[in-house]
């Protein structure tokens, strides 16, 4: 779901496809448009990716990874013996990941998990230079309590659709996902409110949490 004017997504993403583009990346899109499987888009792909690098992430985790599209470009971000930990419940998605991430050469910074993000991060030791989110929408507000005090200080707290299709701002409720606004509105009041972050809510597609820990 977009939110910016069809001119001004073209004119963006026409930017970032001069700047990066790869032949796995446009077989990952065309999957998602075939199938109708979310995933974050080029112009925010390119968003985590120079996120990431401007804290010089070598150790990153995904809550939620699908078929690796976001952890391609987290993977570029980290370099040569960065790692990428991905955490996704289907074991079938695991596999293309695999197939996409290697043909890109990126197969080797990235650990897939089989299991709900939570419970990985949880049971992970350390600390992160980035924690991203893209799990169930219900457990935003517990993923952000989670991953706070495990992201050093200059690290940086990354979550995606905080905005989800527009009902998180218009105060709606979703039909589909009841609970799910109400929770992410929750989510970005707890980052915003947070002493201990400088956070900024990014309109890029569905909506970014960005949020830099300063203490």
């Amino acid at each position: 779901m977009h939110h910016i004017e069809p001119e001004t997504e073209a004119y963006v993403l026409g930017l970032v496809e001069t700047g990066h583009s790869h032949p796995v990346l446009t077989e990952m899109e065309a999957r998602a448009e075939a199938e109708g499987f979310p995933i974050i888009g080029r112009a925010e792909g390119r968003l985590l990716e120079l996120e990431a690098r401007a804290v010089g992430a070598r150790r990153v985790i995904e809550l939620g990874s699908g078929f690796g599209y976001s952890a391609y470009w987290f993977a570029r971000a980290v370099g040569p013996g960065g790692e990428v930990i991905c955490t996704e419940e289907s074991e079938e998605l695991v596999g293309d990941a695999e197939g996409y991430l290697t043909r890109a050469g990126l197969w080797d910074r990235v650990t897939y998990h089989v299991a709900d993000g939570l419970e990985v991060l949880a049971n992970s030791e350390g600390e992160f230079d980035v924690v991203y989110v893209d799990t169930h929408k219900f457990q935003y507000p517990e993923a952000w309590r989670q991953a706070r005090s495990r992201i050093r200080v200059g690290g940086m707290y990354l979550c995606d659709n905080v905005l989800w299709r527009g009902m998180v701002p218009s105060g709606a409720d979703d039909s589909v996902f009841p609970g799910w606004p109400d929770a992410i509105r929750e989510h970005n009041r707890l980052v915003i409110e947070d002493p201990d972050w400088v956070a900024h809510l990014d309109p890029t597609r569905d909506g970014v949490m960005v949020a830099l820990r300063v203490a």
